[in-house]
């Protein structure tokens, strides 16, 4: 192959040419496929050939491509944002939807839509952010000060902005011996009210965290009554909650939103990966009544606008891609095939001596790897075991994705799974036979 004049991620990597995709598979320019069992980062969720989609796109590019939204609107738009606000959690009331391009523009919009609802509301003092560590809200410099991952915060840390954290639920390293799951997520969301009584509550503008933490942590679930107290305590001390469904939402966990299973609702909720499921870069933020309702009585304007919001192509391939969903009732396989998927990892993992946790939401998987199980000590990060376990698993034709820095942002070594929501029960076997081959070719080497 010919000197790439692509910025690749890795300029010394010699990268397959991938020239189709075939259902769950990726097809290289020699004819290999690879099982897709994380979908890019938990974006390709529907398969990579999906029909109704592509049709979907070739039809709208045939009528309509752009118009600006500051003098127009188009129907897909409309009829994507109709779709999200009607199966939005309950508590959200009707709401309005903004698109943008991409996970990390999503949260630089919520960010700035936080801060005009606390102007408009009279409340200019509120300013402070509060998320959670470790996590990850995308790579924009506001998106990336938000996220609590230390190593991708490192290099830039100059340049971003005050965030406020606190510790993510994380039970497999921050539970205490004999401390039920209820006391846990109580002392884990206690942990916000008195970061906002530190800081002033009178100065706190929202608290961003992801219901299901994605890379940062390993597909972490909180553990039950975390979100209710946490509704609790923002309501009580007048703190918009963000919720960060990039990764988690749109169906990864089993339900449309993942808040659902909390059975509560945000007041902003950012989505991408899922929603357009790759066939075009397209990313959300929803806003619950009472944002519009505060932004509607005050300027009546958004201010925060962006070219390609709403653009008509992205627009109408991600209502196809919702509509695929429903249609072919895909959540119930997303719960059928993660039950399966987790047991599969259970059993191929659960005694493993360096896996020292499993966990997990839907077809939203991740193993831990360790030094020792034991004492939970982590690899050393330089050995990059996550990675040459990926690199096995990729050798072996399964795409994973692997990842380092769920300790403390730089130790911790783990690999997350994120199968289409199509999967077959003959594709996750494989997954998990195959991942289990490529712990045993690093480990055992």
């Amino acid at each position: 192959m010919a000197q790439s004049s692509v910025f690749h991620r890795d300029l010394n990597a010699e990268l397959p040419v991938i020239v189709s995709g075939d259902g769950s598979y990726l097809i290289d320019d020699t004819g290999r496929r690879y099982l897709d069992a994380c979908g890019g980062a938990a974006v390709s969720c529907i398969g990579h050939s999906n029909a109704k989609v592509r049709e979907a796109i070739k039809a709208q590019v045939d009528t309509l491509a752009f118009a600006h939204t500051g003098s127009f609107t188009n129907q897909p738009a409309e009829d994507l944002a109709a779709h999200l606000v009607a199966r939005a959690p309950k508590g959200t009331g009707a709401g309005r939807v903004m698109y943008l391009g991409s996970g990390s523009e999503a949260m630089e919009a919520v960010l700035k839509l936080a801060r005009q609802y606390c102007i408009e509301k009279s409340e200019p003092e509120r300013q402070h952010i509060i998320a959670r560590k470790p996590s990850y809200h995308g790579n924009t410099l506001g998106a990336l000060a938000t996220g609590g991952h230390a190593g991708r915060r490192a290099p830039f840390a100059p340049l971003l902005i005050n965030v406020n954290h606190i510790d993510a639920p994380y039970p497999y390293r921050l539970q205490q011996d004999g401390e039920s799951e209820t006391d846990f997520a109580l002392r884990m969301a206690s942990l916000l009210d008195a970061e906002i009584t530190r800081l002033g509550a009178e100065t706190v503008m929202a608290f961003v965290a992801e219901p299901v933490v994605g890379a940062s942590l390993g597909t972490q679930p909180a553990p039950k009554g975390y979100w209710a107290r946490i509704r609790e305590i923002c309501d009580k001390r007048g703190v918009l909650l963000i919720a960060d469904e990039v990764m988690s939402g749109m169906g990864r966990t089993g339900t449309t939103y993942a808040l659902e299973q909390e059975g509560i609702a945000a007041d902003l909720t950012t989505m991408a990966k899922g929603l357009g499921a790759g066939y075009q870069p397209i990313a959300a933020v929803l806003a619950a009544q009472k944002v519009v309702d505060v932004v509607k009585a005050g300027s009546g304007k958004l201010w925060n606008g962006h070219t390609y919001m709403s653009h008509a192509i992205a627009t109408a391939g991600a209502l196809a891609v919702q509509q695929v969903i429903e249609e072919e009732n895909l959540l119930a396989n997303v719960m059928t095939r993660g039950a399966q998927l987790k047991a599969g990892l259970g059993a191929a993992f659960g005694q493993h001596p360096n896996v020292g946790d499993i966990r997990g939401r839907g077809l939203f998987w991740t193993i831990e790897l360790v030094a020792d199980w034991a004492t939970k000590a982590p690899f050393d990060p330089l050995d990059g075991i996550a990675m040459k376990v990926g690199a096995a698993a990729k050798a072996r034709g399964v795409m994973t994705y692997p990842s380092q820095g769920c300790v403390d942002g730089v130790k911790g070594d783990h690999v997350l799974l994120a199968p289409m929501y199509t999967a077959t029960e003959a594709e996750i076997d494989l997954i998990v036979q195959t991942l289990a081959a490529a712990v045993a070719d690093v480990l055992e080497a």
